[in-house]
């Protein structure tokens, strides 16, 4: 049958082929036959008709399956955007309004402990409130954290104070360095604090210094 579909050529052929076994019919007929019987045609089958129809009904049956994947995929593509936008709300919590966050309290340290040249227990505070406010445990180049490490290296191998890189070098603008922050709480302030004591050669916090600022600002957001 497939041989008739490709042209009109086929289709003719096909019809007369019908017409030829219509006379051969017709002579084995009984004579008595009516001549209205005797000239009812032999149906030819429109094989081009048909294949088309055919062809109509398998391209819709194609295109509604088409469309059903696109809209499954679309579909798996919002809800997969939705999975990642989600992690990334858990991951990066918005700090409540009127509370201190982390990077806010490394900036206040600039006002009252800015001069004090950056020591190794400054910079193990500043790394221990940047994870805590990040939510990374790695250290990020160019980071407050980084900046404060090289500066406690590059103060210890010089001998005057008034060459040292100090805290207000280090933390002013903290805030804006870091990719993510969070509210200061007090499990972050007792963080900071011990990072900053075991640091310290004699075990002990500056009065007015990271740690101090970071438990201030934790203390201010419990009370509220």
């Amino acid at each position: 049958m497939q041989n008739y579909i490709n042209s009109d050529h086929h289709k003719y052929k096909y019809c007369l082929e019908g017409k030829k076994k219509r006379k051969e019919r017709e002579k084995n007929l009984p004579k008595n036959m009516s001549e209205e019987q005797l000239q009812k045609p032999i149906d030819c089958v429109d094989v081009k008709g048909e294949a088309e129809k055919i062809s109509t009904t398998e391209g819709s049956i194609k295109a509604a399956e088409d469309k059903e994947k696109g809209v499954v995929a679309e579909a798996s593509g919002e809800q997969a955007e939705g999975e990642v936008n989600q992690k990334k709300v858990v991951a990066n919590p918005l700090k409540s309004e009127g509370t201190i966050t982390i990077g806010e309290a490394l900036e206040a340290a600039v006002l009252t402990a800015g001069n004090k040249p950056v020591e190794w227990s400054d910079a193990a505070a500043i790394q221990a409130a940047e994870v805590r406010a990040t939510g990374r445990t790695n250290i990020m180049p160019g980071g407050v954290a980084a900046s404060a490490q090289s500066a406690a290296t590059l103060n210890a191998r010089v001998g005057s104070d008034d060459t040292k890189t100090t805290l207000a070098d280090v933390l002013t603008g903290a805030s804006s360095k870091l990719p993510s922050d969070k509210a200061a709480t007090r499990k972050d302030a007792e963080g900071v604090t011990g990072a900053e004591m075991r640091n310290d050669p004699h075990l002990t916090t500056y009065p007015t210094g990271v740690a101090a600022s970071v438990a201030a600002a934790a203390r201010i957001n419990q009370s509220k």
